[in-house]
Parts: structure tokens; C-alpha cells; sequence
């Protein structure tokens, strides 16, 4: 972990997932910042993305649309509150788009990402407002799906057109 997140780190409250994945880290940038692209990788399946909005600024929308395979629907709106190009995205349901109160608070996310050569160190840290959230969180599966979602990410990146 950098120094910023030993600070803010809180085992009781926050979940992790880090690894080194063998991408560029603008193709994983552009996985998570790029709606079209998102929506290929960001449920493990047999779950689906079906819908996604992003206004990539502090205050603007994140919005995605999960389908469950039976064919339920789980909309997830927040809002972005940190954005550091190719490195650091900060999200949150605790807000919406323009930072109005939601009402609902399960997690605000922090995703940093680190070049090293072709590869990326991926970290995401999800923060929850209390432990019980944060084992809800961990009961659903973070680890898993979280992982799953990665892998997913990285196949996709890898079906996309060579640039130079």
C-alpha cells in the first residue's frame, strides 16, 4: 500500500483488492472511464452491465445498471469526487451527481492505478460507513467479485485493437 492509504486504511471498515495485472495502465484507465467499455467487464457474469453514464469530473454522474441472471435490475448512482488521470479514481453512492445527498450509503471507492513498464498495480479499496457494512460487503462476495471483474477487465483490454 502507498503511504496515503496505510493513513486511511481501516480494516474494520475497508475491503482491498491488489494485484499487478499485464496491462497498459491507459487501457485499464479507459475500461473504467469509457461507458461502452465498462459495460463489457464491470459484472462477473453471468451478471451483466446493461446500462452505464459517466461524466468523468468531480460532482459528475457514475451510473451503472446491473442485471441479475434472472433479469432483475440493481441501478448504482453516485458521483465522482476525486479524479487524477490514469491513476486515481474516487466514486461514491453516498452522493449524486452534483454532490446532492443520496440517502443511501453503502461504499465509497478508491481505484489507484501505477504504471510499472506494461504492466499496472491495481488497488481498490472500498470504504463503508460502518463494520456491518463492510461485512454485508464481504458476505456478498468483494473478493470474488471484485477479482472476477478484474480478470474480466483483462480479458477484455486484450480483445481490443492494437494501437501504437
Amino acid at each position: 500500500m502507498n503511504q496515503e492509504s496505510k493513513e486511511t486504511f481501516n480494516p474494520e471498515l475497508d475491503l482491498v483488492l491488489e494485484r499487478i495485472v499485464e496491462v497498459p495502465v491507459e487501457l485499464v484507465w479507459n475500461a473504467w472511464t469509457i461507458p461502452e467499455q465498462l459495460k463489457q467487464w464491470f459484472t462477473p457474469v453471468p451478471w451483466k452491465t446493461i446500462d452505464c453514464r459517466i461524466d468523468l469530473k468531480p460532482g459528475g454522474e457514475f451510473y451503472t445498471m446491473m442485471e441479475s441472471p434472472e433479469g432483475n435490475l440493481f441501478p448504482n448512482n453516485g458521483c465522482f469526487l476525486e479524479i487524477d488521470y490514469l491513476k486515481k479514481l474516487v466514486f461514491t453512492d453516498s452522493l449524486l451527481p452534483g454532490y446532492r445527498p443520496s440517502g443511501n450509503s453503502f461504499m465509497t471507492a478508491f481505484l489507484t492505478l501505477e504504471a510499472i513498464g506494461t504492466a499496472t498495480k491495481y488497488k481498490a479499496v472500498a470504504k463503508h460507513k460502518d463494520p456491518e457494512t463492510r461485512k454485508q460487503h464481504e458476505d456478498m462476495g468483494f473478493l470474488e467479485g471484485w477479482g472476477t471483474a478484474l480478470d474480466q477487465l483483462v480479458s477484455f483490454t486484450k480483445t481490443l485493437p492494437k494501437t501504437k
